[in-house]
């Protein structure tokens, strides 16, 4: 995060918050494709397919299996919406 801007990230699904908190960087898979999201990116609404959610912070990178959903970024907040979702091993 040399720039000083960060991501807010949430990852939830019909269970609840699994993961929230600033982030460098979120990775996430779209019906398109993989998609990579950076602070200072467009808004946008894309659906979710099954993958993995990567979310990279200064520290660690933290993962997650998603089966569907949608994922929204606007003003450098992430929130992912998955219909199943499921910490990844590491």
């Amino acid at each position: 995060m040399a720039s000083g801007k960060s991501l807010q990230v949430e990852v939830v699904s019909h269970e609840g918050r699994l993961w929230h908190g600033a982030a460098a960087s979120v990775q996430f898979p779209t019906v398109d494709g993989s998609l990579g999201v950076l602070p200072g990116r467009q808004p946008l609404l894309a659906q979710l397919s099954e993958g993995t959610v990567t979310v990279s912070r200064a520290d660690e990178v933290v993962s997650f299996q998603v089966t569907g959903g949608f994922a929204s970024v606007d003003s450098d907040f992430v929130t992912v919406v998955a219909d199943h979702a499921t910490v990844a091993e590491q």
